[in-house]
């Protein structure tokens, strides 16, 4: 079938996600190629993408994210999961929680063990800093990186948490982004003047340059082969088929989900699952959506004695004034997601370092994000009260995504297999624990009100690996289904290049061959800016 070629340029990135936008930009910027980036979603104009503290509302959004679901987990009472991503110019970072953490050294140095020698510690963190920016002594990005605050809104029950951490035992460090990060502190968040900064809008800015063209609304139905190599992609844009033809190479940036689906359905990947899928197997490439990871969290919640700062300006009335105050001057608790305390803790004495990541809140999630963040029930305590999440840094169990029709548009099957291994809800369960000790330290005694979650008579093993599989919710932090590798099963090569195929790379979080110790949108970018050094090189 004839297809007409839309557009044509050296380099056609599929998604202007984390990844996709920073990669555009850069190519773009740094080698003058063009480039012509394929968006599913729309272009982001709204002003309210820009609130910070709206993450809670877009995650729910039809409008800018795909609400796939999980398979039933049979290690959460058979629950389906939630796994929405991002679908805007900017990707899920246009919708995430903002929060800028590098990694731990173990996580690069352990894939550097496997035979990615390029992807060390070492290696990798010239380009966090290079992404950065950030000055000497200054808690803020330079005027050209990529926005990186801690925002100016703060609470008293933050400093509960940070004096009730080190009360029991944790000292306070001054980033998570040290080599040595063990401790608890305030988190960076990708927040410039109040405003959420991603890297959606250095895609924007080169689209307005002239120097990246972008097409949105488009979806991709296939990758264009031609023998062994990439040519283009095949787009559906308002009911019409076209190409995007590539010259030089195409890279697929549609994260986790797309990018491993997008491949089953160009034929690339088990021809035996693709052949119960109803698509022709073209390239034999068995792990392709193998090897998929995510981090799992529980929250302990707490009820207050008091009001807090952060309950009484959500309340309904004033949700109006704090969302014009962040809009119009980049100020006050919407200019923020508040989140912006936590920990990196070991679960154990015999753990050799961090293995549990945690948020604190100073709000009930069950009167914020669970229901709507501008709204908290009405009474005198209702509503009123904090918590803390948790989840383990580097989860054991590993699962899959897989097509089950022809159709490039129909929801992939996706089974992370949560807690498959046992160990991974024991770190959970110690995690529990661990919070608990920090909110009964004296520190908290001014609004320590009852605890809500999971609840004093859950104290057992056995009671909270019950509550753990009931509660346990997703941190959207999916990785894997396109392995960075040197065997049998890796997907890509150490420089993101598609094993047996010519002209097609792959450069975002699916590529990590195991899930980084936390947050992953800095990973995701840091993989993207490797990508385009390597494309330096080449061109």
């Amino acid at each position: 079938m004839f297809l007409p070629v839309q557009h044509e340029a050296d380099y056609v990135i599929v998604g202007a996600g984390s990844a996709g936008s920073f990669l555009a930009a850069t190519l773009a910027s740094e080698t003058g190629a063009s480039v012509c980036v394929i968006e599913a979603g729309g272009k982001g104009r709204n002003p309210l993408l820009r609130v910070p503290l709206m993450t809670g509302m877009l995650l729910r959004s039809d409008g800018y994210t795909w609400q796939y679901k999980t398979e039933p987990q049979a290690a959460l009472d058979g629950r389906r999961i939630n796994w929405p991503r991002g679908r805007v110019l900017g990707g899920s970072g246009a919708i995430n929680g903002m929060v800028w953490v590098r990694g731990l050294p173990v996580d690069y140095d352990g894939w550097a063990a496997t035979g990615l020698n390029t992807w060390s510690w070492d290696q990798v963190r010239p380009m966090f800093e290079r992404i950065e920016a950030i000055p000497a002594g200054s808690g803020k990005a330079g005027a050209k990186a990529l926005g990186l605050e801690r925002p100016e809104w703060w609470s008293g029950l933050y400093d509960a948490f940070l004096s009730g951490a080190r009360q029991v035992g944790h000292r306070e460090i001054d980033t998570f982004n040290r080599d040595d990060a063990e401790g608890v502190g305030r988190y960076h968040f990708n927040i410039r003047g109040g405003r959420r900064s991603h890297t959606g809008l250095l895609l924007k800015q080169a689209i307005a340059r002239g120097t990246v063209t972008a097409v949105t609304e488009a979806h991709c139905l296939r990758i264009e082969l031609t023998e062994d190599r990439a040519t283009g992609v095949v787009i559906r844009q308002y009911g019409r088929e076209a190409v995007v033809r590539a010259r030089r190479e195409v890279i697929l940036c549609a994260g986790t989900v797309g990018s491993p689906t997008l491949l089953m359905q160009s034929g690339i990947g088990n021809p035996d699952m693709l052949a119960r899928a109803g698509v022709a197997p073209r390239h034999v490439l068995p792990g392709v959506g193998k090897g998929v990871q995510d981090h799992l969290l529980v929250r302990v919640e707490h009820e207050s004695r008091q009001i807090g700062d952060l309950t009484k300006l959500l309340r309904i009335d004033r949700a109006g004034m704090a969302m014009a105050q962040a809009l119009l001057f980049g100020t006050g608790p919407a200019a923020c997601f508040p989140l912006l305390a936590g920990g990196y803790f070991r679960s154990s004495a015999q753990a050799a370092l961090p293995d549990l990541q945690s948020h604190f809140m100073a709000a009930l999630t069950s009167a914020t994000l669970r229901v709507n963040p501008f709204r908290a029930p009405k009474g005198a305590r209702d509503g009123n009260g904090y918590f803390a999440n948790i989840f383990q840094m580097r989860p054991e169990s590993r699962g899959r995504i897989e097509i089950t029709s022809p159709d490039p548009l129909a929801a992939p099957l996706i089974d992370p297999n949560y807690l498959g291994d046992p160990a991974d809800r024991r770190v959970l369960r110690d995690g529990v624990r661990l919070l608990r000790r920090i909110f009964a330290a004296d520190s908290f005694a001014p609004w320590r009100g009852p605890e809500l979650a999971p609840g004093v008579a859950c104290d057992s093993d056995e009671d909270l690996d019950a509550w753990i599989s009931a509660s346990a919710e997703s941190v959207f932090h999916p990785t894997g289904g396109c392995c960075m590798g040197t065997g049998p099963e890796a997907v890509v090569d150490g420089q993101l290049r598609l094993r047996g195929i010519r002209g097609l790379r792959v450069a975002d979080a699916s590529v990590m061959p195991r899930i980084t110790s936390n947050n992953t949108n800095a990973p995701t970018v840091m993989i993207a800016a490797r990508c385009a050094e390597f494309l330096r090189e080449v061109a």
